[in-house]
């Protein structure tokens, strides 16, 4: 079994498992292939990590228990080494800050670009937003001069909020 991170043409991740490499290619090639985000049949091969074995001699590294609470920032089991103590600090202060401003923030999901653009040519009042853009969306968003930045921690939508 072969395990192929996949991507769509509208950017969307997700994974596929094939029974081998030619498996994949004549599922490609028969049009059976289809995002479960938008339905595009436009599919390929995202880039990936290879799985890779350890050396023998090399000390084992447990991978974080994914049934355990997720860790909070300040926390060094998000870190499958220890991280030292200035690191912990100085993301803790980043994601607080993050989190005060997107309190002030409004989510604008997928209409993100069009929002942004919008506001930098005056179509619409400026506020802080922030959402979703591909990254042709967010390339586009740069050529064109409009102010945009990552977030440094990822942002649950508040539909999938408890």
């Amino acid at each position: 079994m072969i395990v192929y991170d996949l991507c769509c043409a509208h950017d969307h991740r997700f994974e596929g498992w094939f029974g081998s490499s030619a498996d994949f290619d004549s599922q490609k090639a028969r049009g059976l292939l289809a995002c479960p985000t938008c339905g595009s049949e436009r599919i390929g091969k995202a880039p990936m990590a290879p799985a890779v074995g350890r050396k023998g001699n090399r000390q084992e590294v447990r991978a974080p228990d994914v049934h355990k609470p997720a860790a909070t920032v300040s926390d060094t089991s998000i870190a499958n080494v220890p991280i030292p103590p200035q690191v912990a600090q100085a993301m803790a202060k980043l994601a607080e800050a993050q989190a005060t401003a997107l309190k002030n923030s409004t989510w604008v999901g997928k209409e993100f670009a069009e929002q942004s653009r919008a506001m930098h040519y005056g179509e619409r009042d400026h506020a802080a937003i922030h959402g979703q853009a591909s990254s042709e969306d967010t390339r586009a968003l740069l050529e064109e001069g409009v102010p945009v930045a990552p977030l440094p921690f990822p942002v649950a939508p508040p539909k999938d909020l408890n």
